[in-house]
């Protein structure tokens, strides 16, 4: 039996996560055309790519390296940014993960600071340990990306350091080169202080939004 990556729907109280597919297109493309202002380091499409872009990851889901999501706020029940299972490596045996990240994450900026983000995270690194039962999960970002670091810095991922030249640079004017990417990672046997602190940080989204209220950060 040979381990097959495939990410089921997700359900929190705030994001439901789908998997991606061209149903999303329209909600995307108004979501992409939105304030850019925070996609300095990451690979957004601009809307007129959308299409191509779910086209592109769906190609790595038939070869089995990602399992991405569509994140589908649930006060509106549309599509605002993508999410993803990525890069996963198999035990010995073949038939069981051992490790995967979460990555290829984007958000539109209305979405930005709601208690989204979190959220989402905490569902797939809940379906990563608690159900693939991973032994680590890991998220890089461009080095330079601030605003990426704090927020995975919030989930309780351990920052284990920089590696100079490890991936491709996202960065506009940078086509072609490789940048230095910002390691993170999260161990099974730190998952239930992690799984307990983000939980503390969305009791509060979840009670604002109860209220009628809006959060104000990632």
């Amino acid at each position: 039996m040979t381990f097959v990556l495939k990410g089921p729907v997700l359900e929190g109280e705030l994001v439901r996560l789908e998997p991606l597919g061209h149903r999303h297109a329209a909600d995307l493309a108004v979501a992409v055309d939105e304030d850019r202002g925070s996609y300095a380091y990451t690979w957004v499409p601009a809307a007129a790519e959308v299409g191509a872009y779910i086209d592109t990851q769906l190609g790595r889901v038939a070869a089995g390296t990602l399992a991405p999501y569509a994140q589908v706020r649930k006060d509106t029940g549309r599509a605002v940014g993508v999410t993803s299972f990525w890069d996963p490596r198999l035990r010995e045996s073949g038939d069981a993960l051992q490790a995967i990240e979460v990555g290829f994450t984007w958000l539109a900026a209305s979405a930005q600071g709601t208690g989204v983000n979190t959220e989402a995270k905490y569902l797939l690194f809940r379906h990563a340990f608690e159900h693939w039962k991973v032994s680590r999960l890991d998220l890089k970002t461009d080095a330079r990306n601030a605003r990426s670091r704090a927020a995975i810095a919030k989930t309780g991922a351990h920052f284990e350091g920089v590696l100079r030249n490890w991936s491709r640079s996202w960065a506009p004017g940078e086509e072609g080169k490789l940048r230095d990417s910002a390691i993170f990672s999260v161990t099974d046997a730190e998952w239930p202080a992690c799984r307990e602190r983000m939980l503390g940080r969305l009791a509060g989204r979840v009670a604002r939004r109860s209220s009628g209220g809006v959060g104000s950060s990632a």
